[in-house]
Order: structure tokens, then C-alpha cells, then sequence
């Protein structure tokens, strides 16, 4: 449920509705969520949703992929229990990371750094009016406009609830630090991302350069990987603001214990995963998820050689930021950290 501004008031309203919404099915057995969806058509022979065609035994849900997420899903909810205290209200900014698709009836989180550009794409072709027919002729700078895709949060209470019961919820997620050097080698070592440069390149260096160069100073566009790091685990930068998406946790975007996602791909897996969520939505042959020939791709033997110069106290207060991400999803700690 989301969290409103004057909580004893929604808590009344809340208890309310649920009231009415009992009664209401106990003389009819169309419950109000049924009747919502009754108003949307799908696409398929079946007419059936996707979250249907998951839990409802489909023969699509007999394949060995089918089995590996489900794998994840359970492993998700065992570590949530035991790593999460206390749960809490959702807010609208939980929620601004999820995408619509009331077409399909789809909730996407998207994780910067795995595959999100892609699947933005897909879901420009699967809510579009036509306009667009294949993903990749999308220019990646279009499919991150703000307003190209509805998020969740745009939805009032009532439409917000409807669509965390009865939609099908995805994420996809990567190996926490091979996501982070990602995202290092993609903002700060690339000479065209000018905007990340000003906005956090010159405040790092300001911060953890000794004696830098007014010319550094000024443009931010050298940041070591080490100097990120610094950055990163220093209290302060919370404190100031939120960490930008595209190295804040998967956890702290996507919310996976306050949230059931029924599908938790893996950018390990990302052709099977996805290729099998296109058929879960019944779309499988109107669009084909992107694949990708990209050489320069950050992998587990390129993230070693970046945590080369990090020293192990650096090392352990950087995995204990990712932690979470790493109990949660099911990464292994890297061989090439130094944790004791």
C-alpha cells in the first residue's frame, strides 16, 4: 500500500475500502480488481494475464527456465526474512522506478546498468500506437525521455493497488560489482558524458584528490576508480543526497522485499529470461527481445583488475554497502576481494 501524507486518514480509508471490498465480495464474486481487468483485452488465444499463465500450472511453466526463477523468487522471500526487520509503507518516490505496461498488465523495475535501455525499448514497441515496430531502431537517448513510459507512481492509490495485485511484476539484476564498474567506466571514463562529469566528477575530485589541478577541478573528467570508491562508502554523500541511480543498490530502486516481483531475471541469463517473459505476456512474436554484441561488456575478470588498487579496509566497506544486494539475489562475494 502507498504510504499517504496524513496516515490516520488513509488508515481509515484503507480499513474501509477493504471492508467494502469484502462485502462487496461476498454478495458477488467479481471482486473489483476482476472487473478492472475485465475492461483491458490481452493479447494471445488465451486471454489470459501474464501473472495467470505464471502461477496457473500453463505448459509454458514446465520449462527448465520457468523452474530457475522460480528458484529465485523463493530465495528472494527466505532472504528477505531474514534480512529485513521491520516493513514499511511504500512511498510514491518506491515506486517512480517501475514502469507500466497496462496494455500487458506489466510492472518493470528498471536497474540502470542491466539491460535497461533494451527493455525500455521493448516496452516503447509493446505500449506505443504503432510508432514503433522494432527496439533496437529506437535511439537509446529517446527511450530514457522522461515521459515516453508511465511509471507506477503517476498512478493515484486505488489504480497503484490494483496493478501490484493483478499485474505481473518484473526486475532484472546483475552481479553488484560488475554493475558499479559499469557504471564507473560509463559515466566517468567516457569523454561524452560531460553533465556526470560537472555534476559528480568535480565534487569527488574536490573531496578525495589531494592537491588537485584547477583544470580537474573544473571539469571532473579524470575520476579514478579509487576516488569513486572514496566516494561512495564516505558518510556524507547520503547524507547530501541519494546516490544516483545508476550505482544506487538494486534494492534500495526496486524495493523486492516490500515488493513481490514474480520474475527476478539475471543480466546472466538476459536473452533466456527475457525471451521467456515475452512469452509469459503473450508478445513473444510481435517483438524479440535485443541481443547484444557488444565487446567491451564489464565482466567479473574486468572488475578484478579495477578493485586491483582498493585496499582491503576499502574493499570491506564497499562490499558492506552492496551487501544486501549481494544476499538477495544470490551473488557469491568475489574471489578477488580481500575481506579479511
Amino acid at each position: 500500500m502507498i504510504k499517504p501524507k496524513v496516515g490516520r486518514m488513509f488508515l481509515a480509508t484503507c480499513v474501509g475500502s477493504f471492508f467494502i471490498l469484502i462485502l462487496y465480495f461476498q454478495s458477488n464474486p467479481r471482486t473489483a480488481t476482476e472487473a478492472f481487468l475485465e475492461r483491458t483485452t490481452l493479447p494471445g488465444k488465451s486471454g489470459r494475464s501474464p501473472l495467470q499463465t505464471l502461477y496457473e500450472g500453463d505448459q509454458l511453466d514446465q520449462s527448465s527456465v520457468a523452474s530457475v526463477l522460480q528458484g529465485r523468487r523463493e530465495l528472494l522471500e527466505r532472504a528477505c526474512h531474514s534480512h529485513t526487520r521491520k516493513r514499511r509503507l511504500l512511498t510514491a518516490e518506491d515506486l517512480r522506478h517501475l514502469i507500466v505496461d497496462d496494455k500487458h498488465r506489466l510492472l518493470y523495475c528498471y536497474v540502470p546498468k542491466v539491460a535497461c535501455t533494451n527493455w525500455k525499448r521493448v516496452l516503447m514497441v509493446l505500449t506505443g500506437d504503432g510508432r514503433y515496430r522494432e527496439p533496437l531502431a529506437i535511439p537509446a537517448n529517446e527511450a530514457h525521455v522522461a515521459g515516453r513510459l508511465r511509471s507506477l507512481a503517476e498512478y493515484n492509490k486505488t489504480e497503484i493497488n490494483l496493478r501490484l495485485r493483478s499485474y505481473l511484476k518484473f526486475m532484472f539484476v546483475r552481479e553488484p560489482f560488475e554493475r558499479l564498474v559499469s557504471a564507473y567506466r560509463n559515466k566517468f571514463t567516457r569523454n561524452y558524458n560531460v553533465a556526470f562529469h560537472r555534476r559528480y566528477g568535480t565534487k569527488i575530485i574536490r573531496r578525495h584528490r589531494a592537491n588537485p589541478q584547477q583544470d580537474a577541478l573544473d571539469k571532473g573528467n579524470d575520476v579514478s576508480f579509487e576516488e569513486f570508491v572514496y566516494y561512495l562508502v564516505d558518510p556524507r554523500t547520503q547524507k547530501e543526497e541519494p546516490f544516483n541511480e545508476h550505482w544506487e543498490r538494486v534494492h534500495s530502486l526496486c524495493h523486492p522485499c516490500l515488493i513481490h516481483y514474480d520474475v527476478v531475471g539475471k543480466y546472466e541469463t538476459l536473452e533466456q529470461d527475457s525471451q521467456y517473459l515475452l512469452k509469459l505476456a503473450g508478445v513473444d512474436q510481435k517483438v524479440r527481445f535485443p541481443t547484444s554484441s557488444k565487446s567491451t561488456r564489464t565482466t567479473g575478470d574486468m572488475a578484478a583488475k579495477f578493485f586491483d588498487n582498493i585496499s582491503p579496509f576499502y574493499q570491506k566497506k564497499l562490499f558492506n554497502l552492496y551487501r544486501m544486494d549481494f544476499l538477495l539475489f544470490n551473488y557469491s562475494t568475489p574471489a578477488y576481494l580481500k575481506l579479511r
